[in-house]
């Protein structure tokens, strides 16, 4: 079923009037500190009180559609002071992200196998960055769902959403299942149409422990991480054989030089950016042109695409992947193209490094727990012993790691040791 948005009318303008003092405060606002723009486009009305308001939002590189469900309550015992948004003529708007109204009306519309799941009791995740995530529970009052209402939208597919729903149709549970999803059509800005997402319910996890959190811990307690890494390798795997039997793979011409022209483009970007990393062009070079001359590499295929420890967790003695998004500021061409499914494994051996120095190791004692960790993943994966998936993984590292460099000098810049030492031993 796909929801199609009304034109705005003159209650959605009013409500827009009341946005311009609200949504500044929300922490999923992309436009703080600025004076945006603000203008409805559409809305898509759930029920006679429940809407969700289409906010068109510009502000310099901000140009975004932003999703607002609201709730017009019904007389002042209806009102929550905390959910209010304000009044406007009779009307006082509520906030309705986590309402049951509003709950209700969405799961009546959705898609998907839908989950028996009790609205009265919904509980809004706060602290949450770019979206709003609400944990549904069902009769017996256990978490049972936890559904992403997405405040920013686009066109087109949504890899958050879409992968995970092939992965579990390609018959794979190691991702936390879609139970309903919610497409809506609506008026671009620029005039056109746009179809896209509104949300989605996902199965919930329960007494999930965060992989990286969990690698810190095992770090800060001196405690090998190595099983669960041949475990996590496993996962990986089998993550990455649904997603060819969902999606297929490809073959590409000539892949060594495209991957070791993407390499160089990578230090030469690092470099203009961090100095010192030039001092290391000859020993990248050198793993490029390694690269460059390999006569064949793997098939692409869809990918994680930023995967790392932070995006896996762990629960019920395995573990589950999550956030299929890719890196969020690539364009949507960039995060749903092809690649190889080594670079997942790269980020996640990337992840040691940083767990370890979180952790509070240091030097051989640093060195050792993520080797053991190292070692593990890729025998988990199936990857050790390979020397063309070690050239491989080693390009795909270093450029990781270039990023991270530059990512660090200019957001962490006490953290910068981090990359760097992984940088040195990767070139050594």
């Amino acid at each position: 079923m796909i929801l199609d948005a009304l034109p705005p009318d003159d209650v959605d303008h009013e409500v827009v009037e009341l946005l311009r003092g609200w949504l500044p405060e929300r922490r999923w606002y992309p436009a703080k500190g600025v004076d945006a723009r603000l203008a409805a486009v559409g809305a898509v009305h759930l029920a006679d009180d429940v809407r969700v308001l289409l906010v068109h939002a510009r502000a310099g590189a901000v140009d975004v559609v932003l999703q607002v469900p609201v709730r017009f309550a019904h007389g002042a015992a209806d009102v929550d002071a905390g959910l209010t948004i304000g009044v406007t003529g009779a009307r006082t708007v509520l906030d309705a992200a986590g309402d049951a109204r509003f709950l209700a009306a969405w799961l009546a519309q959705a898609d998907g196998p839908g989950a028996a799941v009790d609205v009265t009791a919904a509980r809004v995740v706060t602290g949450e960055q770019s979206n709003t995530s609400v944990v549904l529970p069902g009769a017996d009052g256990a978490p049972l769902g936890i559904l992403k209402v997405l405040r920013t939208l686009a066109g087109g597919e949504n890899p958050d959403i879409d992968v995970p729903r092939r992965l579990v149709e390609a018959g794979w549970d190691g991702v936390p299942a879609p139970l309903a999803w919610v497409r809506a059509r609506w008026q671009a800005p620029d005039g056109g149409e746009a179809l896209g997402y509104l949300g989605v319910l996902s199965a919930f996890v329960p007494g999930a422990q965060d992989g990286f959190e969990l690698a810190c811990d095992h770090a800060r307690d001196g405690r090998a991480f190595a099983d669960l890494a041949r475990e996590l390798g496993t996962t990986v795997a089998g993550m990455h054989d649904a997603l060819v039997r969902a999606l297929g793979e490809e073959q590409v011409p000539d892949g060594g030089a495209v991957l070791a022209r993407a390499l160089l483009d990578r230090l030469a970007w690092a470099a203009a950016a961090v100095p010192w990393v030039a001092a290391r062009t000859t020993a990248v070079r050198a793993v490029a042109d390694e690269v460059a001359a390999l006569a064949t590499t793997p098939a692409r295929q869809r990918v994680h695409g930023d995967l790392h420890l932070g995006q896996v967790l762990r629960s019920t003695g395995r573990w589950f992947v999550i956030d299929f998004e890719g890196e969020p500021l690539a364009p949507l061409a960039a995060r749903t193209r092809p690649d190889l499914a080594l670079r997942d494994v790269a980020g996640v051996l990337r992840s040691f490094d940083y767990a370890a120095a979180v952790g509070g190791l240091t030097g051989a004692a640093a060195q050792a727990w993520t080797q053991d960790a190292r070692d593990a993943l890729l025998d988990g994966y199936g990857a050790a012993g390979d020397p063309t998936s070690a050239l491989l993984l080693r390009a795909l590292e270093l450029d990781k790691t270039l990023y991270e460099v530059v990512y660090e000098a200019r957001n962490r810049p006490t953290w910068v040791p981090i990359p760097r030492a992984g940088l040195d031993r990767l070139l050594d």
